[in-house]
């Protein structure tokens, strides 16, 4: 599987509180939302009446959405932090810290990056698929020195995303590698930089030595559409391991 599609999604401001609203989420019209405070005392109730007046139903209130915890991972620079940015819907957390003159020659951004900061311990976001499922969104730290934040970040996970740059793929495979002897369902997506790639996808397939039944996309991580798009194949093979292992 190279791409997956869903059903239009309508487009919010990125990482803005509005995102998170349900006018926003649901589609509803603004001023149709429960109001805050009353002006005076509410009108005394009156029953319908008529002919064909019923009673309102009662119900059960609608069930929270599923929470669902994905991982975004990567090398140095590749740009986790800007994918968990781009998709959420509440202002994500990050714990960005500017890079010194003591970092040169330990992280290495690349020669088209200006990146002037690095994450240290993990982003968070988080973004609502539909009525029935949310997606928790955990961005951790490129570098090897913070690899031991790995495995407590990756409890509980469904998936990952592996972001890679196509023109420093050594960057993803200590990701990939972590992923493939944890047994967590991932996928690769290569962030498209200036939006095009350094090469083909068949050849990033090649050198990083992943099976067919991995997932390899392309996407914009500034992209809020293109990175719901990634994260829909995520939950794909993540919903593919599941019923895999329960048949088994």
């Amino acid at each position: 599987m190279d791409s997956v599609r869903s059903p239009e999604w309508p487009v919010g401001p990125l990482g803005g509180v509005a995102g998170n609203s349900a006018a926003a989420r649901y589609g509803m019209s603004p001023g149709t939302g429960p109001l805050v405070g009353r002006a005076g005392p509410p009108p005394p109730y009156e029953p319908p009446s008529g002919p064909g007046a019923t009673s309102p139903p009662v119900g059960k209130p609608a069930a929270p959405p599923i929470p669902v915890k994905i991982l975004v991972a990567g090398g140095f620079g590749v740009g986790k932090t800007t994918t968990v940015g781009a998709i959420s819907e509440i202002a994500p957390l990050t714990t960005e810290a500017e890079m010194t003159s003591a970092g040169i020659g330990v992280d290495d951004p690349g020669a088209r990056s200006t990146k002037t900061t690095t994450t240290v311990a993990m982003d968070f976001g988080c973004v609502t698929i539909d009525r029935s499922l949310k997606l928790y969104l955990f961005g951790t730290p490129g570098q090897a020195r913070f690899g031991f934040m790995w495995d407590d970040l990756a409890r509980g996970a469904l998936g990952a995303l592996v972001v890679a740059d196509s023109a420093r793929l050594d960057d993803c495979f200590p990701s990939i590698d972590f992923f493939e002897r944890a047994g967590l369902p991932f996928v690769v997506g290569v962030n498209a930089f200036d939006g095009r790639l350094a090469l083909e996808l068949g050849e990033i397939r090649w050198a990083l030595a992943i099976g067919e039944h991995v997932p390899l996309v392309q996407f914009d991580a500034r992209d809020r559409l293109s990175v719901r798009d990634a994260l829909l194949v995520v939950l794909d093979r993540a919903l593919e391991r599941a019923t895999r292992d329960r048949r088994a």
